[in-house]
């Protein structure tokens, strides 16, 4: 029974008490995604799952980062995994915005809509501020201590700004490697054409504001209890 125990927490994503209930609930979100595609016979939220393990994958790099002491103290390596992990943070926050589809599709009730896609974004959310977290504890450990937000602060900002290209221009990760040009003329377009695109840089401001305030909330928050 013990050796049971032992695999399921080894292979099953219960190697510590949090990444045992990030997996409820991201188990969770998944079971609401493809209870409604039974109910309803339709796929329309099945990017959900897709946007979970994008949310996932720089979560796993800083995991990994900082049980990997030889890749942190190598200054070339650690600039390999913290680049691929800030290409892909911003999918953990862009669930966030997956909140814009809440009522716009028909065959359950909004109610059921609301859990699926508030526990998706909820999730994304969570994995994104452990991940935050545990860059910055690398970064504070091995690098420089510093004020914390001359790393927070420009880390949601990059975070924003990825969303927007991803939500309204509809770029993703992949696109850093499939469509390179067509990424960097939109990335220069915002940069260079400000007053064009007032509205974007408005997003990008709040949104890198109220992430910076979610975090340092948890930070908060967990100080006190701990």
């Amino acid at each position: 029974m013990k050796s049971i125990i032992a695999i399921a927490n080894r292979r099953l994503f219960f190697r510590t008490e949090t990444d045992g209930m990030l997996t409820v609930s991201l188990v969770f979100s998944v079971i609401l995604v493809l209870g409604r595609m039974v109910a309803t016979g339709e796929r329309v939220f099945m990017f959900m799952v897709w946007n979970l393990f994008l949310a996932y994958v720089p979560y796993v790099l800083s995991v990994w980062l900082s049980q990997t002491p030889s890749w942190i103290k190598n200054r070339f390596l650690f600039a390999v995994i913290f680049l691929a992990w800030l290409l892909f943070i911003p999918n953990a926050f862009y669930i966030l915005t997956d909140l814009y589809h809440l009522g716009w599709h028909f065959g359950v009730p909004l109610w059921y809509d609301l859990v699926l896609i508030g526990s998706c974004a909820w999730n994304g959310l969570l994995l994104g501020v452990l991940s935050v977290r545990q860059m910055e504890k690398i970064v504070q450990t091995y690098f420089f201590r510093k004020n914390e937000l001359l790393f927070i602060y420009p880390i949601m900002f990059l975070n924003a700004f990825g969303v927007y290209i991803g939500r309204y221009l509809r770029f993703n990760s992949w696109n850093v490697i499939t469509n390179p040009f067509g990424l960097i003329s939109d990335i220069l377009g915002i940069i260079l054409h400000p007053i064009h695109n007032l509205l974007g840089w408005g997003m990008i401001i709040c949104y890198s504001v109220f992430m910076t305030l979610i975090y340092l909330t948890i930070k908060r928050i967990s100080k006190a209890i701990y």
